[in-house]
Order: structure tokens, then sequence, then C-alpha cells
């Protein structure tokens, strides 16, 4: 295990003497159907498979002290998958509200949800609703889940949101800055994340977090989700850990390469 644990009182990107370790890693868990295809599975297996994944990385992040994690569990282009997919994703997700959350709330997690809920059905509204209001006090990890999101849509709303504050009168034009824009996206009460995580191979972000993700050092696994464990979680932190980070500027911030 990667031992430089996250210091949530440490600004994202300060040195501590060993290899850096993020405050936010999000996550695109990719492949449970290739996973599936290869075990001469069906899709939903992959997809159950994945969500054993997902169960598994939230303890080892809460196990590393890092205090932000995302993931992004269904974006607003997944409704054009087949419709017997598509409810057998809906399926797992009240599968995962009911039986999940409490052992979340019992593990001190946080749940936030982002994304587009209009026109999701009203059950799945209220799940999600049910699942931020009963760990919403809660301190030891944020787990942010992306559901039914895309960034661009993201953007897009935060811009009408910005225009009709700017037509009302409550907000001038001119401040419109980079961090007013920030708080009016879904992610405003979170850092940007630290690192970027895909599995199965792509290489791409897949309209995740494009805004927030500026910054963001990617790291690309080779392994299909429900592949994906402690080792290949540390692996990846480890390469995080050695990145040189600038922010636009020239000087490193964060540890150096061994």
């Amino acid at each position: 295990m990667v031992k430089d644990l996250a210091d949530p009182s440490r600004p994202t990107g300060q040195a501590s003497g060993s290899p850096l370790m993020p405050r936010h890693v999000a996550m695109i868990m990719d492949g449970n159907g290739r996973w599936a295809k290869a075990h001469g599975l069906p899709r939903l297996e992959g997809h159950r498979r994945g969500l054993d994944a997902l169960r598994k990385t939230v303890r080892a992040v809460l196990a590393r002290n890092i205090p932000f994690l995302t993931v992004y569990s269904f974006s607003s282009e997944n409704w054009r998958r087949p419709q017997d997919e598509v409810a057998e994703l809906m399926g797992l997700l009240r599968h995962f509200i009911r039986q999940d959350v409490k052992e979340l709330a019992s593990q001190n997690v946080k749940i936030r949800i982002i994304g587009n809920r209009d026109g999701l059905p009203s059950d799945i509204v209220a799940l999600l609703q049910e699942a931020e209001a009963t760990t919403a006090s809660n301190t030891s990890l944020t787990l942010t889940v992306a559901f039914n999101y895309g960034a661009r849509d993201e953007i897009v709303r935060a811009a009408r949101k910005l225009a009709a504050d700017v037509l009302s009168g409550a907000l001038a034009l001119d401040g419109i800055d980079e961090e007013v824009f920030s708080h009016a996206l879904d992610t405003s009460a979170i850092p940007d994340p630290d690192v970027i995580i895909r599995t199965s191979g792509e290489l791409r972000l897949s309209n995740f977090l494009m805004w927030q993700a500026a910054y963001s050092e990617l790291v690309f696994s080779p392994l299909c989700w429900p592949d994906f464990d402690d080792h290949a979680l540390d692996e990846a932190l480890l390469d995080y850990g050695r990145r040189q980070r600038r922010f636009g500027g020239l000087d490193a911030v964060g540890a150096q390469p061994s």
C-alpha cells in the first residue's frame, strides 16, 4: 500500500518529502462489457462485477485517507445503449442505493450525485435524493457519482444559469470569471480532480469533467474495470506521485520523479 496518505489540510500539489498523493481521485470505470465478453458471460454480469469493483475501490480509497472520489457511473450518452441494458443498469443503481448506502453511511461516506436530473424516472430521482440526504453530514470521504452526466451538458447548464442571473440583475456580466463559472457547475463544492484514472486501455475522457480536468493528471490502466483492485489503484497513485505538476508555470509542484 502507498504509505504517504493524503492530508486534507495540505494544498493540492504541495510537496511532503515523499511521493505526492492526491486529495481527489476521479475514475472512468470502463470495460465491464469487454470483461464479460472475454469471460463468456452476459454484459449484465460484467456490470455486476463492476459494481463489486466500485465497492472495493471505495474501501481502498477510504483506507488511503483520500477525501474525494468521483466515479463516472452513467453518461448522458449511455441512454443510446439497448433498452434492455439500460433497464439492467437502472436496476443495479436501485440495488446499489437500497443496499449499499447504509454501509457507506456507517463508514462516514458522504454521497453526492452530479448530472442532469431533468427527465429521469421519479423513483430514480427520489433514490438519488435519499442517498444524498442520508449521508449529508458524513466527513471521511465524499463519493461523487456522475449519473446522467455529460461535461458539455454541465457546462451548458452552468452558462444558462449565469445568463439567467445576468438577465435578472443578480449578476453583472463582467462579474463572470473562472471562479464564478466553476461555482455554477455541478461540482462546485469539491476540488478539481488531481488525477483521473481510466480503465480498459482507452485513451480519452469521454465527456467527463472537461472543465475540471484542465490540470488533472491522467492515468490509463489496461485492466477492465472489474479487474481493477488495490494493487492497480496503488500503481496508479504511484504513477501520479511521480509526476511533475506545473499548473501552467515553470516550476514543478510536488515530488520529483525518482
